[in-house]
């Protein structure tokens, strides 16, 4: 499998992590996910198959609802960089628009009904 590196606007949060080959993206469909209009891996990655470096507390934590999901985004350029699902806790999805080399607005979309959790 092939590894990728991603990282916030700013560079203060940056994270590798070994994943299938990126052809496809996901959008959600739930109240945060329509908001912030990023395009997601259509997969989860595993905790021992992501590497998460954040440089002077930058990485800031969004929860609502069932306070499941975590939502994380960088205090100082405000980019939502990937998330701990709802269905899998622990497991991440990565906002390909971070990521390097991928073309997430060219990418097939699936859209999951996350309005249905």
């Amino acid at each position: 499998m092939p590894n990728y590196r991603g990282s916030c606007h700013c560079g203060s949060i940056s994270y590798t992590f070994t994943a299938p080959v990126i052809d496809q993206g996901l959008r959600c469909s739930c109240s945060i996910c329509v908001r912030k209009g990023a395009v997601m891996t259509a997969f989860t990655v595993a905790p021992d198959d992501i590497q998460i470096e954040i440089l002077a507390d930058a990485l800031a934590t969004y929860q609502f609802g069932s306070k499941v999901a975590r939502h994380h985004f960088c205090k100082k350029c405000g980019i939502y960089t990937f998330h701990e699902t709802m269905i899998k806790p622990g497991y991440f999805r990565i906002n390909l628009g971070c990521v390097e080399g991928v073309k997430s607005l060219e990418l097939p979309v699936e859209v999951f009904d996350g309005t249905s959790i």
